[in-house]
């Protein structure tokens, strides 16, 4: 990752000509590790994102808001007091360092104006977010607080004088002179020993080059002048590689190299597509875990259900002792174990094992019950089963939403979804907060002849959108018992085409578990045809009357 000073530096610059002078609006902490501020400035809102994520530490700006906890946490609400209203004066780097600040005024209780800083320390692991009191140095607060047990050498709490991170023993990029960067050696390793600032991508750069000075000073003075290229690496599998402002010839000829109109944007981009950095993927995976532990537990239900109803399928033979030994009570003794009787059924021989303990009418009787038992076993395990499998395609469909989304807030409406089913405990905070009522928002497309396609993104969407939103004369599509999303074509009151029921039964097959497979059948149907069974899980219906259509998925875009 190359959020290195020579990025830090181009950013800081970036947000100097957009949000300085902005006001700040609004602080949101959609996670523990990010921080959002709406600014307005002269030239509209804008908004601030930075994450202290490892993975993913940057500073850059955002065109929507991220969806935001029901409760804000405490060093958001914290934030809140201390700089909403405040004017941004100044954002700068620190040095050639990997740390921006935002120099700002506010209005104490009493009125009067403070001057305060907001510190953005990007170091991977070690990134944090830090809000400094200007006239006493000491911090305020901090999205991660440094203990003497985790460091000894610089600890960031309230109350302490904020010190910046120690200094490493070497030459920062703006002050190195063309000797020093001769001097420094011959391989990216060595450079990379001598220069600070600069990330290994940069370093192996310099190593390449004949004239490392010129490459250096041609990014300060596009910098200076806002006049740089950010450039995204990627591979041909669709990777992001790299990104930086300065052209780089290891990634130049192997990659191809994509082109923004802002550094935001890029980071922005970097940082979507990188999968050790997707925010969905991790926001979904313990959700994914939870769903495959009870999966889990229903399969073995269902074994264990399938088994217990084979056996008591073949209680016939249980029946026929009962029977054989009432017949024959007059040559049982006590005490016996077993006895040879003849099955008037067939005339064959039958061993028949005993309770000595038992009288011989009463290990009759014990037969003709424990038949009973199983007679009334197959009714009650038919139902469990039938409600077990039910339990089992509801959390199918529910995973296959989850591995197929990369959407935070489709997590977080699957998620809503299975606390309200009871499969996953819900949240203390989110129990705290009225519920809101649901509104649906289905994924749309249009077919090549102009009918419109409705596309459910969780189980709750799907009921919405075909026991509410769709018209009898409209066509419900789903793939053939496998887990899927409902897919509607809105007919208008229209004869539906065969070219829409197959480009329709195309998205539903992309939509469901088959993404990957060929020719899948997909089951369409009008929607006056399909009902939902009183008591039934979201998403769970019931059709008569269907047809089934072979397609391989494809989504339009």
């Amino acid at each position: 990752m190359a959020f290195d000073g020579i990025i830090t530096r181009a950013m800081a610059a970036e947000l100097a000509a957009e949000i300085t002078l902005g006001k700040i609006d609004k602080v949101y902490q959609p996670e523990s590790d990010e921080l959002v501020l709406n600014i307005h400035t002269r030239n509209g809102n804008k908004r601030l994102y930075a994450t202290v994520d490892s993975s993913a530490a940057c500073v850059r700006l955002i065109q929507e808001n991220p969806l935001n906890p029901p409760q804000p946490l405490s060093f958001c609400m914290l934030l809140r007091k201390h700089l909403q209203g405040g004017r941004i004066v100044s954002v700068a780097q620190k040095d050639c360092e990997r740390i921006i600040e935002i120099s700002l005024e506010t209005l104490n209780e009493l009125g009067f104006t403070v001057s305060k800083k907001l510190i953005f320390e990007i170091m991977g692991k070690h990134s944090n977010i830090v809000l400094v009191d200007m006239s006493t140095g000491k911090v305020i607060d901090s999205m991660k607080r440094i203990s003497i047990d985790v460091n000894r050498a610089r600890q960031i709490l309230p109350g302490k004088i904020y010190e910046y991170p120690p200094a490493q023993d070497k030459i920062p990029f703006a002050e190195a002179s063309a000797e020093d960067l001769e001097n420094a050696g011959t391989t990216g390793k060595a450079i990379l020993s001598k220069i600070g600032g600069i990330s290994p991508a940069v370093s192996a750069e310099l190593a390449a080059s004949t004239d490392r000075k010129a490459v250096l000073d041609r990014a300060m003075d596009e910098i200076s002048r806002l006049d740089f290229v950010p450039r995204v690496y990627v591979d041909d599998q669709n990777t992001p590689r790299e990104f930086h402002i300065i052209p780089l010839t290891e990634y130049e000829n192997g990659c191809t190299v994509m082109t923004f109109p802002d550094l935001s944007a890029a980071v922005g981009w970097y940082f979507e597509h990188k999968q050790s950095s997707n925010r969905a993927r991790q926001k979904s995976h313990d959700l994914v875990r939870s769903v495959n532990a009870s999966l889990d537990k229903f399969y073995l239900k269902k074994q264990r259900l399938s088994e217990d109803l084979l056996e008591a399928e073949n209680s016939e033979d249980l029946r026929l002792y009962g029977e054989l030994l009432t017949a024959n009570m007059h040559l049982m003794k006590s005490g016996m174990k077993e006895i040879t009787v003849t099955n008037y059924y067939d005339g064959s021989e039958v061993t028949i094992p005993l309770d000595p303990r038992y009288s011989p009418n009463k290990n009759a009787q014990s037969y003709f019950k424990r038949y009973g038992k199983s007679k009334t076993a197959i009714k009650e395990k038919k139902i469990q089963l039938t409600e077990n499998q039910e339990s089992i395609d509801y959390l199918e469909s529910v995973l296959q939403y989850l591995n197929n989304t990369n959407s935070i807030a489709e997590i977080e409406d699957l998620r809503t979804e299975l606390e309200d089913t009871g499969y996953v405990r819900r949240r203390k905070q989110a129990a705290r907060m009225k519920k809101k009522k649901y509104k649906a928002d289905p994924r749309r497309y249009t077919t090549s002849d102009g009918f419109t396609v409705l596309v459910g993104k969780n189980n709750k969407e799907n009921d919405i959108l075909t026991l509410q939103m769709a018209s009898k004369t409209d066509y419900w599509l789903h793939t053939k018992d496998i887990p899927g999303s409902h897919v509607i074509v809105l007919t208008g009151g229209k004869e539906i085409t065969e070219t829409a029921i197959f480009e329709a039964a195309a998205i539903a097959a992309y939509h469901s578990k088959a993404r990957d497979s060929e020719n899948v059948p997909v089951d369409y149907v009008r929607v006056k045809h399909v009902k939902k069974p009183s008591g039934a899980k979201p998403g769970m219906v019931i059709f008569t009357n269907n047809r089934t259509v072979w397609v391989n998925p494809a989504c339009p875009e």
